[in-house]
């Protein structure tokens, strides 16, 4: 049994992240390839593991000077934009959010410039 690392708290990570996402309507696909990417970045890692346990994020994580608050937000008014609503209804799933939030995250660390044009590009209603 040598070699064998077996680290309880990442079993219970990924576990929590796939409760999630059923809770936010995503396939253990899409769960398994954020979780590919979110175990090998520990700064990632541990903010997942503080929202599984709090249900907030502690904005620690940080790419380009953007948070996953601010990348969760950005996914908010999209969701707005998309619905024509203009405000966060009922309807609106917070858990798939914020998962879209860390994927974001990942997909901005490998390709910032793409997510920056993206952040202040400012879609408004009649484009």
């Amino acid at each position: 049994m040598a070699g064998i690392l077996y680290d309880a708290r990442l079993v219970k990570a990924f576990e929590g992240l796939k409760a999630l996402g059923k809770s936010a309507g995503e396939t253990d696909e899409w769960c398994e390839k954020l979780w590919e990417e979110i175990v090998f970045s520990q700064d990632l890692l541990e903010e997942l593991i503080f929202y599984l346990d709090h249900h907030y994020l502690t904005d620690k994580v940080k790419c380009e000077g953007y948070s996953l608050t601010d990348l969760y937000v950005w996914q908010m008014d999209r969701y707005n934009l998309i619905g024509d609503w203009g405000k966060n209804t009922s309807a609106c799933n917070k858990d798939r959010m914020v998962l879209g939030a860390f994927m974001d995250m990942v997909q901005m660390r490998k390709n910032p410039d793409e997510y920056i044009k993206r952040l202040t590009s400012g879609r408004g209603m009649d484009r």
